[in-house]
C-alpha cells in the first residue's frame, strides 16, 4: 500500500512538471531528459511509469488540461441561475482572472491544439473530447435559457457555443503577442456586446 502511494505521488510529480514545461517551452521541444532533470527522480522512474513521451503527453492532457477547462469553463456553466448571466460571468470573469503568467503563455489547451493537434490522432481525440464536453455543456445551458426565456429562441445554440469557445481560445492566443491587456479589454467589450444580443 505504501509503495502504491509513493508510485502515484511520483507519477503526479512527473505529470505536474511535464505540464509546466510543456506550457512554458512547448511540447515538441521538451524532452524526457528535460522533464526528469526538473524532478528529483531518475530517468528510470519515467520508464517505470510511461512507455514514451506520447503516453505522458496524453496523461498531461487528460489529468491537467482537461481538469483546468472543466474547473474554469465547464463547471461554472452548470450552476443554477439565469443562463445568459452564467454565460457572461463565466466568459468575462474567467478572462479577467488570469494571472500575468497565464496571459504571457496563453491557454495550455490552445497551445497543444496549435502545436500537436494535427500531429497524432490520439492527441487530436483527447483534445477534441475536451472541446466537445465544453460545447455540449454550453449548448445545454443555452437551450435552458431559451426555455426560461432569457435567451433568444431563434438563435442556433450550437453556433453560439462554437463561437464563444473559438473567441475565448483565440484571444488567449493573441494576448501572448502583447505586453498589456488592451487587446483583452477590446475582446471583453466585443463579447459583452455580443452576449447582450442573445437576449429575447
Amino acid at each position: 500500500m505504501q509503495q502504491n502511494i509513493k508510485s502515484e505521488l511520483t507519477k503526479k510529480h512527473i505529470v505536474d512538471k511535464a505540464f509546466e514545461l510543456f506550457y512554458e517551452n512547448g511540447f515538441k521541444t521538451t524532452s524526457i531528459d528535460k522533464i526528469m532533470k526538473a524532478t528529483p527522480f531518475s530517468k528510470g522512474a519515467f520508464y517505470h511509469h510511461y512507455k514514451n513521451k506520447k503516453e505522458l503527453g496524453l496523461e498531461v492532457i487528460t489529468l491537467k488540461i482537461q481538469q483546468r477547462v472543466y474547473d474554469g469553463m465547464v463547471l461554472p456553466l452548470t450552476k443554477k441561475g439565469d443562463a445568459l448571466q452564467l454565460l457572461q460571468s463565466t466568459f468575462l470573469n474567467r478572462i479577467k482572472s488570469f494571472p500575468l503568467y497565464d496571459k504571457t503563455h496563453g491557454c495550455p489547451m490552445n497551445n497543444f491544439i496549435n502545436e500537436i493537434g494535427d500531429y497524432e490522432l490520439a492527441y487530436q481525440n483527447a483534445l477534441k473530447n475536451i472541446i466537445e464536453k465544453w460545447k455540449e455543456t454550453l449548448i445545454q445551458l443555452i437551450e435552458r435559457g431559451k426555455k426560461e426565456n432569457s435567451i433568444n429562441k431563434k438563435i442556433s445554440s450550437t453556433a453560439v457555443a462554437v463561437y464563444l469557445i473559438s473567441a475565448f481560445e483565440g484571444i488567449r492566443g493573441i494576448r501572448k503577442l502583447y505586453s498589456d491587456d488592451r487587446i483583452i479589454d477590446e475582446y471583453i467589450s466585443g463579447l459583452s456586446l455580443y452576449l447582450t444580443r442573445l437576449k429575447p
